[in-house]
Parts: C-alpha cells; structure tokens; sequence
C-alpha cells in the first residue's frame, strides 16, 4: 500500500515521503496512530502544494539540531551513582538518568530516546554518550560517573594535569 508519511519515520522515511508499505502495517499502526494518510490522487496533489512547507520546518529542524549540536559537543556530564569495591556501579547509567543530568547541571533538553550508549555503564570513571539530534547531526557528550567523594576528586584531577603540562612547557625551552 502506498502512503504519505506525515512525519519522520525511522527506516522508512521523512515528512511528506511516498513509500510503500505492507497493508497490515499500514492499516494497523500508521493510519490509526495519524503517521500516515494513504496516497490517493487528493492526497498526492495536497502533498505537492505542502511540499513548501515541508522543506522550511526540515531546515528549521535542521537548524535548530546544527545549534544544540555545538552547546553539546565536548560537555561534561556528571553522573551520581553508588559506586562498590573496585569502581563497580551498584547497577548501570541509564539514558533517562543522562537526560536528568543534562537539564539538572547545563539547562538543556534531551529526549531520552534521543541518547545512545555505545554498551552499558557499569564502572565508575570516564564514558562516552551519542546524542542523535538529527537523522544527520550526532554529538558527543563525556560523562564523568561516580559517587560524591569520586566525582570530587576527578574534578581536582584535571587541574594537577593542567599544572603537569605547564610544568612541562617550562622545562622544555630551559633544555633548549
């Protein structure tokens, strides 16, 4: 069956696609939940005077994914979590919790759905999370997980690195 997708669709497509697809999936879960409308001629000729419209909120959506994109590219997320003996989490860091921490500590929105990690956080220490703002646009968040007293102290750690490096450069033009 042919339909016109009213919105995104992961694995089928974007707002305002002609695609075809099974009659059941159509008629069970497109339709009903308004993601899509059959493609009759009516329809497809609507579709052609939207097309306009279609194009402005996808670069606006583009857009808008480009600026949270450079906010979130290279942040630190700090994530408070019960750590065991030998940095072990007392389960794992979820997305919903990654989300929490965003709007808690930086005032930014994420949908939970929106964040993959890459495997399960179950130790304490440095992480990696994706955020997919966009079909084409991903970024980069750090996490930093741990307790209280670990989380205090990776936050010294940065600054005895910075002073290391300086000690460093120093050194180097007295070799010279």
């Amino acid at each position: 069956m042919k339909v016109i997708l009213l919105q995104e669709l992961k694995g089928k497509g974007i707002e305002g696609d002609v695609v075809e697809v099974a009659n059941g999936f159509a008629n069970n879960y497109l339709l009903p939940k308004k993601l899509a409308i059959v493609a009759t001629k009516g329809n497809l000729k609507q579709l052609d005077q939207r097309r306009h419209n279609i194009a402005k909120r996808e670069d606006d959506r583009l857009a808008s994914a480009e600026q949270m994109k450079a906010k979130l590219e290279g942040m630190i997320v700090q994530i408070d979590a019960r750590v065991g003996d030998e940095g072990q989490l007392f389960g794992s860091v979820t997305t919903q919790m990654i989300s929490d921490a965003l709007r808690e500590q930086h005032g930014i929105e994420v949908d939970k759905k929106l964040i993959d990690l890459k495997a399960a956080v179950k130790t304490a220490g440095k992480h990696e999370a994706t955020v997919a703002l966009h079909r084409d646009i991903k970024s980069t968040v750090q996490l930093v997980v741990g307790d209280a007293a670990s989380l205090a102290a990776a936050q010294e750690e940065p600054e005895a690195e910075a002073v290391v490096e300086e000690a460093v450069e120093v050194s180097e033009p007295a070799a010279e």
